[in-house]
């Protein structure tokens, strides 16, 4: 049979380097737990005590077996009786006594070295770049094949080989793993249930599956929580589009009683108290004690390498036509007509203009509830207006529009050929995106443009969420979608 370690072994079933290691390293503690018990017992025995082999040694025909604690107390009370016996025997035994001690302590020291129960993880900051990320002067700077490419104002939007707009980038490797450890720490929110990925949850396209986000208390938000795949490249964020940068966009969930409920004094009152973050902050800022534009930045910097840019739309937009199918082919061939305008407001690369559109998409039946952009700017020519999302890994993402009022893609794209205006309740006024009009796809275009938004799903250079973070607290991951929150109301 191959060895566990052989490469011939097969890689499905061959364990790992370090399950091994830890097979081999429990090993040596239970032996070296077998030799403070036989230390114990040949100190305990006086002189001319005889030891029975069959209890401590394996020299008999038997199978190797090795003492355990009752057997030695076994031999202990079956000797004990002719210890110490004569003046010279009393000597050896007081000497005996008095080295037990630090036999037993030297013996022992490997095993409260190693210790079989977990130790507390050390956190140490890498000096990597993250994938699709080189280091250039220390700091992480992307490469991508859109790069070589031109955009127009350098405002990203075109056709299949346009550039990119301007990243957020030139972080150190050690400001975004540092970021990292934030973005999944519940020591975040006030009452440490809550981390930023509860809402932003890798495995659901870092958004959470709901049609409405849930935030710290079981509280109900608003508004769905968007992805934040290539959120580092978009100068317009939230729904409503109220925030510049991801600096600013982020106090609002950080500190709202709704989202996070946390404060700037307590956030910092406790990073400075935790010994391990403050060493973390010192790696990533070569300076103390830990202040709130530190953790900004440290967020902005994980947040800005969520980098999705190798779909296999993109093999296709570079140059390799068979990376789609024929559907899908189909499919990017409505998307880009004038009579569906997919592409009007999703532009490639990022599938999105970043601009302010209003819909008419109600947000329950026959309801307006959120006006939009209108609560921010006053301006009633933005009621109901929303941020144009990014379709990156949109397939991740259900269910859809500000409030998850849409389960499916295909009930998206059904809400476009609907009619112009045609969920607006009576009496709202609302001023509709020229683009939205009745384009009337049929059930098969709307099917192979739903087969096409599959093929931007690239989850390729996905970020490790750690397994335990400095604050010792239980890693917050996502959450259970509430029964009611994610149906939506406009399957058809």
């Amino acid at each position: 049979m191959s060895s566990l370690l052989s490469p011939h072994w097969h890689r499905n079933v061959r364990p790992s380097y370090f399950i091994v290691a830890l097979m081999i390293m429990r090993a040596v503690i239970q032996l070296r737990q077998a030799e403070i018990w036989l230390a114990l017992a040949f100190l305990h025995l006086g002189p001319g005590s005889r030891i029975s082999y069959s209890v401590l040694t394996p020299y008999t025909s038997a199978p190797m077996r090795l003492a355990t604690s009752d057997d030695v107390r076994r031999s202990l009370r079956a000797t004990g009786h002719n210890r110490c016996r004569g003046s010279q025997a009393r000597s050896a035994c007081v000497m005996l006594r008095l080295l037990t001690p630090w036999v037993l302590l030297i013996l022992a020291a490997p095993l409260l070295a190693h210790g079989e129960t977990e130790a507390t993880p050390a956190f140490q900051l890498t000096d990597t770049c993250p994938a699709s990320f080189e280091n250039q002067d220390g700091g992480c700077v992307l490469r991508s094949r859109y790069r070589e490419y031109r955009s127009l104002r350098d405002a990203g939007v075109g056709g299949l080989k346009t550039g990119l707009p301007a990243l957020r980038e030139g972080f150190t490797p050690q400001q975004i793993d540092l970021g990292r450890y934030l973005f999944f720490d519940p020591m975040l929110s006030a009452d440490g249930s809550v981390s930023c990925a509860s809402c932003h949850d890798p495995a659901k396209g870092f958004a959470d599956g709901r049609g409405q986000a849930v935030g710290i208390h079981g509280q109900v938000l608003p508004r769905s929580a968007p992805s934040l795949w290539n959120v580092g490249f978009l100068s317009t964020l939230l729904w409503d589009g109220s925030k510049g940068s991801l600096e600013e966009q982020m106090q609002g969930p950080l500190y709202s009683p709704f989202e996070m409920g946390n404060t700037p004094m307590q956030l910092l009152t406790s990073l400075n108290a935790n010994p391990v973050y403050r060493a973390l902050f010192e790696q990533a800022f070569d300076r103390t004690p830990i202040t709130l534009n530190q953790i900004y930045t440290a967020i902005t910097a994980f947040e800005s390498s969520l980098i999705s840019l190798n779909s296999r739309y993109d093999l296709y937009a570079h140059g390799y036509h068979e990376a789609l199918t024929d559907t899908e082919i189909t499919g990017l061939n409505v998307f880009r007509s004038f009579v569906a305008r997919c592409a009007e407001c999703h532009t490639p690369p990022l599938f999105t203009n970043q601009q302010l559109a209003v819909l008419g998409v109600a947000d329950a039946p026959g309801e307006l509830i959120d006006t939009g952009a209108q609560a921010v700017t006053g301006d009633a020519s933005q009621r109901g207006a929303f941020r144009v999302p990014s379709l990156r890994n949109i397939v991740r993402t259900a269910p859809y529009m500000h409030r998850g009022q849409k389960p499916t893609l295909e009930d998206a794209a059904r809400f476009y050929t609907g009619g112009r205006g045609h969920e607006v309740p009576e009496g709202e006024s609302v001023m509709i995106h020229w683009h939205i009009w009745e384009p009337r796809l049929t059930d098969a275009e709307i099917t192979s443009l739903a087969k096409f938004l599959g093929a931007l799903t690239d989850e390729a250079f996905m970020p490790e969420s750690p397994k335990a973070v400095p604050s010792g607290l239980p890693v917050t991951q996502g959450q259970e979608p509430m029964t009611g929150n994610s149906d939506g109301f406009g399957a058809q």
